[in-house]
């Protein structure tokens, strides 16, 4: 396939308009100066794109979700962050079984193509759903289930270790596409003995780590009061950071956290939105990237967001980061496209893809530059982070594979999914009323 004329943003953050970029099975094989006509390009013996007025770019990698939760979207507003995780969405968890995390699945990465998303970083729970959902949608993702427990929590005669088992055997079926993840909820969900379990088995299976860290005030403190130290160190002094860790949030990190992290080369991901609606604070990006770690951006779920798109999460960070420090030249163009496309390829331990380079993945998406609200054009690489939104994209393409155009999902019956959604909503609050 022949992407013609289009706009990119090159690996230095600037523009170039008038570019030909060809793919061929599942890479991108040639990026070159646009020499032909669009008639002398369909006269090629191969599928010819037309890029006049469109930005191509890696797709996004939503470093932190809990994708079925788009199930719990809207159900809870109003209310306080604990009668919000108590009153509705842990009751209404409860009742969902590994099917209906397949239908939520479903629905969020139909949200997520739509919106350029081509890989995503999971955190939840009955997996085995979810992992039919990325197998059969044919997008990327890193899954996980977030393990909590008491001391008295044995690893191997847990649920989560049945599903990470069964995750770990399936995930080396994939063909690379969905990589199995350990993934520890929070520190104040777990007891240090199951830290020090749960770090040495992703340790023995050589996995990666996903977990929340210090999100809100409350957890930082009382960590810091039960054990005498931060959750960063706590974590590090139990070997959780031992393996390659995204960690999400990361708002209250102070002091000595920033080495630790940097040192274990533990990944941040920035939830803004998130972080936002449940008044959790403001996470300091500047300073985790002034640091030397590695920033990622995440929409985290549904049910805290309340969408799943990357553009406008980016776009939010860089606002935040340039309100807090006062600096409108935070961030460039180019680092927020790094921060949303390889650095969330290379936390996911993926090397191949992520850059719009010859010899990486097609892992790509087109933004479409003439709607109204971008016009007048005087950039059109500085207008994706300023002017654009999820539903400016018009392509999504997975190892070379259209998974959406135009609004059309070539794998996915969308109605058949909403249908299964509204099942499962209207099942569960039936129950809840009774």
């Amino acid at each position: 396939m022949l992407f013609h004329d289009i706009a990119l943003i090159d690996k230095d953050g600037i523009t170039r308009e008038h570019r030909n970029v060809r793919v061929e099975d599942a890479l991108i094989t040639s990026i070159e100066p646009c020499a032909t006509t669009l008639d002398e390009a369909q006269a090629q013996e191969i599928e010819v794109y037309d890029g006049r007025g469109k930005l191509i770019i890696p797709g996004f990698f939503n470093n932190h979700s809990h994708v079925p939760m788009t199930l719990t979207r809207g159900y809870g507003e109003g209310l306080s962050l604990y009668d919000w995780l108590y009153k509705r969405i842990f009751p209404f968890e409860a009742l969902l079984t590994e099917e209906d995390m397949y239908w939520g699945a479903m629905l969020g990465i139909a949200e997520m193509l739509s919106g350029g998303t081509v890989s995503f970083t999971d955190m939840y729970m009955r997996i085995q759903g979810i992992y039919r959902a990325v197998m059969e949608a044919g997008i990327k993702a890193s899954l996980a289930n977030g393990l909590t427990g008491d001391a008295s929590t044995k690893l191997e005669q847990t649920v989560w270790y049945r599903e990470t088992e069964t995750l770990r055997r399936d995930a080396e079926t994939s063909d690379g596409r969905v990589i199995a993840n350990a993934s520890l909820h929070a520190q104040y969900t777990s007891a240090p003995e199951l830290v020090r379990q749960i770090a040495e088995y992703a340790k023995d299976k050589q996995l990666r780590m996903h977990v929340h860290l210090s999100e809100t005030i409350g957890e930082h403190e009382e960590c810091k009061e039960k054990y005498g130290k931060t959750p960063a160190r706590y974590f590090t002094d139990l070997g959780l950071f031992d393996v390659p860790t995204s960690a999400a949030h990361a708002i209250f990190i102070e002091g000595e956290d920033y080495d630790l992290l940097r040192d274990k080369k533990v990944t941040l991901c920035h939830n803004p939105s998130s972080n936002l609606k449940i008044g959790s604070g403001l996470a300091d990006v500047k300073k985790w990237r002034d640091h030397g770690i590695r920033v990622t951006i995440g929409t985290d779920g549904a049910g805290s967001n309340n969408n799943l798109d990357m553009i406008e999460e980016v776009t939010l960070a860089s606002y935040l980061a340039k309100g807090i420090h006062r600096d409108p030249l935070l961030f460039s163009t180019g680092e927020l496209l790094t921060f949303a496309t390889r650095n969330g390829a290379l936390a996911q331990g993926r090397e191949d893809t992520g850059l719009l380079e010859p010899g990486y993945r097609a892992d790509l998406a087109v933004v479409d530059m003439t709607s109204l609200h971008f016009q007048p054009l005087y950039d059109i690489g500085t207008s994706l982070f300023t002017n654009a939104n999820a539903s400016d994209v018009v392509l999504t393409m997975v190892d070379g594979r259209i998974l959406y155009k135009d609004g059309q999902f070539t794998t996915i019956d969308i109605e058949k999914v909403l249908w299964n959604v509204y099942r499962i909503r209207d099942r569960n609050l039936a129950t809840l009323a009774e």
